[in-house]
């Protein structure tokens, strides 16, 4: 799972380059990218085959989900909140005034 730039079968590709031998400092420079960006693919892909400990690449797309839907959540109670003291202003508590007959 990639957030951005670098399509999944490129970065695999690097990947399996890595382990028939090719370095990479060599690849970072022949393909133009931050040998820093391999490193973390490469740890990723540890995580992901259980190497590593972490979080594998499903886990945090469910995190960032959740994230999402969390802030989402918290958006729509800020404004049902700011909706409610709004209509209490509006609207004058009941026994406020005289009772009807």
């Amino acid at each position: 799972m990639g957030r951005r730039g670098y399509p999944s079968e490129f970065r695999r590709e690097v990947l399996d380059l890595i382990e028939a031998g090719r370095t990479v400092a060599n690849m970072a420079r022949d393909l133009g990218i931050s040998s820093q960006t391999i490193y973390s693919w490469r740890r990723q892909n540890h995580i992901d085959r259980g190497l590593e400990p972490g979080l594998t690449s499903s886990e945090k797309a469910e995190l960032l989900a959740a994230r999402q839907r969390i802030a989402e959540l918290e958006t729509e109670l800020q404004a049902t909140r700011r909706a409610i003291e709004l209509v209490r202003e509006a609207v004058p508590p009941k026994g406020g005034s005289k009772p009807s007959r």
